[in-house]
């Protein structure tokens, strides 16, 4: 990939992409596609990514599974509605990756393990120093860190602007939605 210009963004599922499933679904996950909605701007924000050249990668942990909530199975077909829906609207996401496992199950894949990344770093052979992450959660901003990303928070899903103030690791960025994510990234890289 182009070691200049960024290339991908990372971007994390629920409360990202996907109105976040905590208070409303039956176990606080997507456990099926009737429960999944696309946030406002959302559809958007992918797209214009996608008429920039972008590749976007999904990474997200998905310990439902784990947790014996739904099967692998489901999630798998989730994410093909998903990726359905986002390609007959313009837009698109490269590839998924999801860590099915339970917190306690001290898996390499869980972020804010860099598995998940590692994996689409060598398959994609990504520039890690040229990309970029985009989540809702602390976990997620120390994730990115830890695989070597730009990460930008968004609040449409778990946190909020003033639960920054006492993370060791901040966003580069905070974003109130994906499209005002996105549209930074592309204005910041527009503009080196």
């Amino acid at each position: 990939m182009n070691a200049g210009r960024a290339t991908v963004v990372f971007v994390d599922r629920d409360g990202v992409i996907n109105k976040d499933p905590g208070g409303w679904t039956k176990y606080d996950y997507i456990t099926d596609w009737s429960d999944f909605h696309f946030l406002p701007g959302a559809v958007e924000a992918l797209k214009k990514l996608k008429e920039h050249g972008y590749k976007v990668i999904v990474i997200s942990n998905q310990a439902g599974v784990g947790k014996g909530y739904f099967k692998e199975e489901k999630l798998t077909e989730i994410d093909r509605m998903m990726v359905d829906e986002l390609r007959a609207s313009g837009a698109d996401i490269e590839a998924s990756y999801y860590c099915i496992h339970r917190e306690e199950d001290g898996c390499a894949c869980r972020k804010p393990k860099t598995g998940l990344f590692d994996k689409a770093r060598e398959k994609y052979r990504i520039n890690m120093k040229g990309a970029y992450f985009i989540g809702d959660t602390k976990r997620d901003m120390i994730a990115g860190a830890n695989a070597g990303l730009r990460t930008v928070l968004v609040l449409t899903g778990h946190a909020a602007r003033e639960d920054v103030d006492g993370w060791d690791v901040r966003p580069e960025y905070i974003g109130k939605d994906l499209k005002g994510a996105v549209d930074w990234i592309l204005g910041r890289e527009e503009s080196q």
